[in-house]
């Protein structure tokens, strides 16, 4: 956990709040469209965190809503909180990919085994490449260059991980 007692899935609620209040369901969507692209977060993450966010007075919590859900705005001390997190230095990254494992074991399996691995990695690399392009296209157009430049960072993921799989061992 960072200095500031907020790790990343609650600063990244924290960063999603500055634009309004969310129920945690419009949170999830938010940082499924906003963020998926190079940040995965859980429903039970953001479950989780949007009390402890609230216990330590980052969020309040607004009125209930339809089906008792409730939105949170982020509070003066939560945008203090987040903007000590940004001047924080960013923790390493920690990349895992489970066709990339599964080549690192390749020589216990079939070609067979390995060509659907990378078929099927290649099938997935390519529809998240096409989907992350358009989405910097929606974000430039909307005039969002930092979130368009966040999201260039997956389609270059995206593109290396094609770029290996051309290249990855069948056998």
């Amino acid at each position: 956990m960072a200095e500031t007692g907020v790790n990343a899935t609650a600063a990244a609620l924290l960063g999603l709040l500055h634009d309004g209040p969310m129920t945690g369901g419009q949170l999830m969507t938010a940082a499924q469209k906003r963020l998926g692209a190079y940040w995965s977060m859980t429903r039970s993450q953001v479950y989780r965190e949007l009390p402890a966010l609230a216990e330590a007075g980052y969020v309040k919590l607004g009125k209930p809503g339809a089906r008792s859900s409730q939105p949170y705005s982020i509070t003066p001390a939560g945008k203090r909180a987040f903007g000590k997190w940004l001047a924080e230095e960013p923790a390493r990254e920690a990349v895992r990919s489970p066709v990339a494992l599964r080549a690192a074991f390749g020589k216990y399996q079939t070609a067979t085994q390995l060509k659907t691995a990378y078929a099927q990695a290649t099938a997935y690399h390519t529809a998240a490449l096409n989907e992350a392009r358009e989405a910097v296209k929606e974000l430039r157009r909307d005039g969002d260059d930092h979130g368009a430049a966040a999201l260039e960072f997956a389609v270059g993921y995206h593109r290396a991980a094609l770029a290996w799989l051309k290249n990855a061992p069948a056998k």
